[in-house]
């Protein structure tokens, strides 16, 4: 018990006296970021990078990933289970997930569920705090995550195989392709992910997490082809298709499980006409799952959502120092399902973008948007941010904007309880950062305030006492994040050192208490040590309490987690990497959803094959 409080002192001590992170864009600036609205229209905002080596150090979901290297907090509902985010005190359905510049969260609840995203499919994966709905459209409110395939021409050609055995039977093997030349560049990845996942419950006298067994198997596609010096045609392709079975709770036992299938489909074609930049795309995307009360019963109830998009994107550099782009798009998504039945919906947008740095020191970025459909009236969307360089080393970000939910087919139809006269989730915005840059290190501090109005959520009806969906909730959103990037190097040593921490508070406008699994702190820190072919690193992850909706058990207790990985690299041209991770090996009984604890310490083993 000692040693887990000096653990949580030591990063508690780190994240809360060394202020913070960011450059508008951090971490590893090789990165090319294929989403151009991302890369140049994000400057008064957060943006985080993180590219393939820091992928490679978490487990295969997105979960995972995110919960040790952002701000983010998950209530996962144990291991592998449904997995939902919240970000700066907003909801799961108020974060945006964008894939190849594409939002793609679920038309069916309006949310993504990221235990259904395998890391290894992306080249980076980029997390962008603040609204962003004049950019990204719906859920844009407290942030989005950003999955990226960057197709780069020149004569390469790699392979790299990972596998991975672990605790609870769990096996992992990713594989991936990238090849090009001067006119073709081309990827390929796969990967299939299981688990037993029958981990011990502490402290219960020897209960197991049963039922909980879970697959998944992921396959993706990008394939870009250099018509001529000016025009460039490029196709993503992704499939994802996975089982699990819902485990159940300390008190409770489950036999039901869950089966997804979605798939993305996108075709971009984009010119470069001196001043004039031409962007295309055409996409299907389609989402489907059916949920079996009993697993061992072939009756299951169904849901599936099919998404076409069409989107032009304009845009015009006037000079080194000024551009704009003009966006129209449409989508239209037919959803259906025994408790939705079969509805369309079609959304056309436009949106304006412009950039411009007048002088050395200040630069500003504004974009709007307005969204015309016949299931709702759409807001005027819009951002307006700022960047001033007052010091060699010192830069002041200012960013307000309007952003918005839509109703989702759920909420629109459910059967007998849908309300199909539901608006769009508001929301005001505005924060202010600071940014310090000095040697090695780097330092931001961020605060902010979100005001969402119109916020639809479910209650029970007065008369007949059944749940239904309404814009009933007002909500005030303020904290503060804090980061820090240190690295140094001296002869063959290399230290890398990232933490971070945020102040959440987020409370319902009329009971004035906080949001339901909502922590009004959460930090981490993580530590990455290379000597020569020698490389370690710890994680650390705070996670201060939470309230639920139980009466008998209000709140879910803090908790902290530790991480701790080796690996040794083989060869000189082919390398060869064996790493070993402890995952929680201070042994942390701890639970993210009520009554549904997470594993203890436990082991993986971890073999790269790059050729």
């Amino acid at each position: 018990m000692t040693a887990k409080k000096l653990f949580l002192f030591l990063g508690l001590l780190v994240c809360g006296t060394m202020f913070a992170q960011q450059d508008s864009i951090v971490a590893l600036r090789e990165v090319t970021v294929s989403d151009v609205s991302l890369r140049r229209f994000s400057a008064s905002q957060s943006v985080s990078i993180l590219n393939d080596s820091v992928i490679a150090k978490n487990a295969a979901s997105l979960t995972s990933l995110l919960n040790y290297n952002s701000l983010i907090y998950f209530k996962e509902n144990g291991l592998g289970m449904v997995s939902s985010p919240s970000f700066r005190g907003t909801t799961a359905q108020q974060t945006a997930v964008i894939w190849n510049g594409l939002n793609i969260n679920s038309q069916l609840n309006g949310l993504t569920d990221f235990n259904t995203i395998t890391t290894s499919s992306y080249d980076h994966i980029s997390v962008r705090a603040g609204g962003g709905s004049a950019i990204y459209g719906s859920s844009a409110i407290g942030g989005s995550v950003h999955l990226g395939n960057d197709l780069r021409f020149g004569n390469k050609f790699d392979n790299t195989l990972d596998l991975n055995y672990g605790s609870f039977s769990t096996v992992g093997v990713n594989y991936k392709l990238k090849a090009s030349t001067e006119k073709v560049s081309a990827q390929l990845g796969i990967s299939r992910n299981s688990s037993d996942n029958d981990y011990a419950f502490l402290d219960t006298d020897g209960k197991h997490n049963q039922n909980g067994q879970y697959y998944n198997t992921s396959y993706s596609v990008a394939f870009g082809y250099k018509l001529n010096d000016k025009h460039f045609l490029k196709a993503y392709s992704q499939l994802f298709e996975g089982e699990r079975h819902f485990s159940g709770t300390i008190a409770t036992k489950s036999k039901s499980k869950y089966q997804d299938l979605n798939s993305r489909n996108l075709l971009e074609w984009d010119a470069l006409l001196g001043k004039w930049i031409s962007k295309l795309k055409a996409a299907f995307l389609s989402e489907r799952y059916k949920y079996f009360e009993n697993a061992q019963s072939p009756l299951f109830e169904m849901g599936q959502a099919e998404t076409v998009i069409g989107k032009y994107d304009l845009g015009y550099v006037f000079d080194s120092k000024m551009s704009a782009n003009l966006v129209l798009d449409y989508s239209r998504t037919r959803g259906f399902g025994k408790q939705i039945g079969e509805n369309e919906r079609s959304i056309g947008g436009a949106s304006l973008l412009f950039k411009h740095q007048p002088l050395r020191w200040l630069g500003y970025e504004a974009s709007v948007k307005k969204e015309v459909t016949d299931n709702y009236q759409s807001p005027l969307l819009f951002a307006l941010g700022t960047q001033l360089d007052l010091f060699k080393n010192y830069s002041l970000l200012l960013n307000v904007s309007r952003n918005f939910r839509i109703p989702t087919f759920n909420d629109l139809y459910w059967q007998k309880l849908g309300n199909a006269n539901l608006d769009p989730e508001s929301s005001w915005q505005a924060e202010v950062g600071q940014r310090l840059k000095w040697r090695n290190v780097e330092v931001s501090a961020t605060v902010y305030h979100i005001h969402i109005t119109n916020m639809i959520a479910w209650s029970p009806d007065e008369n007949s006492g059944n749940w239904t969906p309404s814009n009933l909730a007002e909500v005030r959103s303020s904290g503060a994040e804090i980061a820090l990037h240190y690295h140094f190097s001296f002869g063959h040593h290399h230290v890398d050192w990232n933490s971070s921490y945020a102040y959440t508070v987020s409370k319902d406008a009329v009971s004035h208490e906080q949001l339901d699994y909502v922590p009004v702190n959460k930090s981490n820190t993580n530590v990455a040590y290379a000597y020569r072919k020698f490389t370690a690193h710890y994680q650390y992850l705070f996670n201060g309490q939470v309230f639920t909706p139980s009466q008998k058990y209000p709140t879910v207790a803090s908790y902290q987690v530790s991480n701790f990985g080796v690996s040794y690299d083989f060869g000189n041209v082919q390398v060869y990497r064996l790493g070993l991770l402890a995952s929680n090996f201070l042994n942390e009984n701890y639970q993210s959803t009520l009554q549904r604890p997470m594993p203890g310490r436990n082991y993986s083993i971890r073999l790269t094959l790059n050729f």
